[in-house]
Order: C-alpha cells, then sequence, then structure tokens
C-alpha cells in the first residue's frame, strides 16, 4: 500500500485568476470570436465577450484597453492563424504545382478554420461597413500575399502543362470562389457539410486544370 506521507500531491489546475497573460488573451479572443459570429460588429459590446469568458468587463479592459483594439487584435489572430494554416500546407505539400495548389485549396477547408464561429466572425469583419477600413488596414498585406502565391501557382501551372488561362484571372477566380463558399456555408446553415463545400470547390479548379484535378 503507498504511504500517504510519501504520495505526490495533486496538482491544481489553473483557476481564471491563475492563467498567463497569453492564455488570458487567447481565451478572450476566443470569446471575441463567438461574440462576433452570434451579434455581429455592430451589436458586439466588452459585456457579452466578458460574459463568453467567464471574467470581468474590467479584466478584457486590462488586457485589451479599449474594444477597437480587441476587435484589432482579434482580427490579427484570425489573419495569423489563416496564413500560418495555408502556408504550412505549401511546406507539406512537395514541389510539383498541381499538388501545392491543391494543398492551398484544401486548406482554407480544414476543420480548424471552417467552423460556424470563425467563419461568421470573418463575415462580420467582410460585410458590415463600419468594419471594412480596420479589414483593409490589417488584412490587405495578407491577402495580397495569398494572391501573388496563387498567381505564381497558375503561372507554373500553364509553363508546366500548356494551359493558357490568364495567371491572374484564375488565382482570383480560384479565391473569389472560396470566398463564396464559406459565405454560402455560413448563410444556408445546414445545407452544406464542409466536405460538400470541398467538393463543390474542386468543380471549379477542375475547370481550370482538368487534367490534373
Amino acid at each position: 500500500m503507498e504511504n500517504p506521507v510519501n504520495s505526490p500531491e495533486p496538482v491544481a489546475s489553473p483557476t481564471p485568476r491563475t492563467l498567463s497573460r497569453d492564455t488570458r488573451r487567447t481565451q478572450v479572443i476566443e470569446a471575441t470570436i463567438q461574440a462576433l459570429a452570434e451579434r455581429g460588429f455592430s451589436r458586439f459590446t466588452l459585456t457579452d465577450v466578458a460574459k463568453r469568458a467567464g471574467i470581468s468587463h474590467g479584466l478584457v479592459l486590462f488586457h485589451f484597453q479599449s474594444k477597437e483594439n480587441l476587435l484589432a487584435e482579434t482580427l490579427d489572430f484570425l489573419a495569423e492563424e489563416y496564413r500560418s494554416n495555408w502556408q504550412e500546407a505549401l511546406e507539406s505539400a512537395g514541389d510539383a504545382p498541381e499538388a501545392r495548389l491543391l494543398a492551398m485549396v484544401r486548406a482554407d477547408f480544414t476543420d480548424k478554420l471552417c467552423t460556424p464561429e470563425r467563419l461568421a466572425a470573418w463575415c462580420a469583419y467582410w460585410g458590415e461597413i463600419q468594419s471594412r477600413p480596420l479589414y483593409q488596414s490589417r488584412c490587405a498585406a495578407n491577402d495580397a500575399l495569398f494572391h501573388d502565391t496563387l498567381v505564381a501557382l497558375c503561372t507554373q501551372m500553364n509553363a508546366a502543362y500548356g494551359y493558357t488561362h490568364s495567371p491572374e484571372q484564375a488565382a482570383r477566380l480560384i479565391r473569389v470562389l472560396a470566398d463564396g463558399i464559406w459565405l454560402d456555408l455560413m448563410s444556408v446553415e445546414g445545407a452544406h457539410s464542409v466536405p460538400d463545400a470541398l467538393e463543390i470547390m474542386m468543380l471549379g479548379v477542375r475547370g481550370l486544370f482538368p487534367r490534373h484535378f
């Protein structure tokens, strides 16, 4: 029988008051994503966030200083999550342009990104007029990088396999199609599953490069 004197003391789980600064900030950002998903940009309040995070209004302000800062940092969080997701997919795809293009397309429909809360939060930043300047100021560079990467891959598909589409137009079509399918997933609840959405996306990609997809 184990001697209770020598038994290790149980380790207590962190309480809301003992979470690290980074963990607390991430908790608040995730609560912000939920609040944006449910209430939109115009009806969003710090009280909503505090209730969802299970902390005080004052603690939200302690970490983010203002509602505007919280919304900006949440957008930065989503944008970095999105950028890291597609760049990691590219890194593991190999060198063939068709494999890299497929990796970028699939990256938009991973379980990590394609959740109802994240889709609705993105739509709040895209679709409400007062959020557009914030989106443009924080995400324009990431959007340009994504677009330029798609253009380069479409250029490589042309060079390697004899396709003749305008790389610029093909890249824009892929991006617009992905954005539209995200909107469809969010706005038509239950109409499509994420695998269905990816297959719809692939119909468009096959139209551009039928010998490879």
